[in-house]
């Protein structure tokens, strides 16, 4: 099994079970290692509603060292932490300042806002019925692409959300659009992941599409996997499926994660 690097927990106020629940999930399923990575918190009062406060990360780093105890005392994956850092105007401030001091092992970007539109919300899904798809496309990749510039993250998650709903620009425009935002990517040095939660949205499909992975291997940009996982179950999820989608797209290695330095490992096979 492959390591799975994108999983929550209650803090987060959108998850259920606990961080052992999550543990022992992973126990039964062989995953080798797995990080933890909840929403991060910030002095903007951005989206409260889906993430811990800043008192409660000491909280969180506590739970997930109890967990990575567990490992070390009984057969099970390796316990990594790690978070989930949106990108939004004006965090770039706070992050550069409050990352480094945390003693992390990974740093998701991810884009969940387009100006005030929660566009990946389910309660604010019928907005898209209303807007330019295109150019909400657009937007929210000039927003990746500045994630991607500030060289503040590991990997970029669930690169092309905007696709959850199933609503999509034409071929030529997305490529026009992406393809640059990959080149930035690459020269941040930057990871991207094979997200399965996409597979369990409407658009039934791994984030990111097999055009972009395709264009992303091509740029030499390493990949890893995660379930987002929300519930213990779900960790792993559709892992071999995920597997076969890097192998598709000409992968033959990925990368684990260990204080927030890269190590290539050799894919298996599918």
């Amino acid at each position: 099994m492959l390591p799975d690097y994108h999983i929550h927990t209650p803090l987060c106020r959108h998850a259920e079970g606990e961080p052992e629940a999550y543990f022992e999930s992973a126990k039964i399923k062989n995953i080798p290692e797995m990080c933890f990575t909840d929403h991060v918190p910030n002095p903007d009062n951005y989206d409260p509603e889906h993430r811990m406060t800043r008192d409660e990360f000491a909280l969180y780093r506590d739970k997930i060292r109890a967990v990575a105890a567990m490992s070390g005392n009984e057969r099970g994956p390796r316990v990594l932490l790690g978070v989930e850092a949106d990108y939004y105007e004006g965090c770039e401030k706070f992050l550069r300042e409050w990352l480094p001091r945390q003693d992390l092992d990974i740093v998701i970007g991810s884009i969940h806002y387009i100006r005030n539109w929660g566009f990946d919300n389910p309660d604010e899904r019928e907005v898209w019925d209303n807007v330019d798809v295109t150019e909400s496309w657009r937007s929210y990749f000039e927003l990746m692409g500045r994630l991607a510039d500030t060289k503040l993250f590991d990997l970029a998650g669930h690169f092309d959300l905007p696709k959850k709903f199933g609503y999509f620009p034409p071929e030529k425009e997305m490529k026009a659009m992406i393809l640059p935002v990959l080149d930035k990517v690459a020269r941040a040095e930057m990871a991207i992941e094979l997200n399965t939660s996409g597979l369990r949205k409407p658009v039934r499909e791994i984030y990111p599409g097999l055009m972009i992975l395709e264009a992303a291997r091509e740029r030499g940009i390493p990949i890893c996997f995660g379930s987002d996982a929300h519930m213990p179950e779900e960790v792993g999820y559709e892992f071999t499926t995920a597997l076969a989608w890097a192998r598709k797209a000409g992968y033959k290695e990925a990368v684990r994660f260990a204080g927030r330095r890269k190590k290539p490992y050799a894919l298996p096979s599918v």
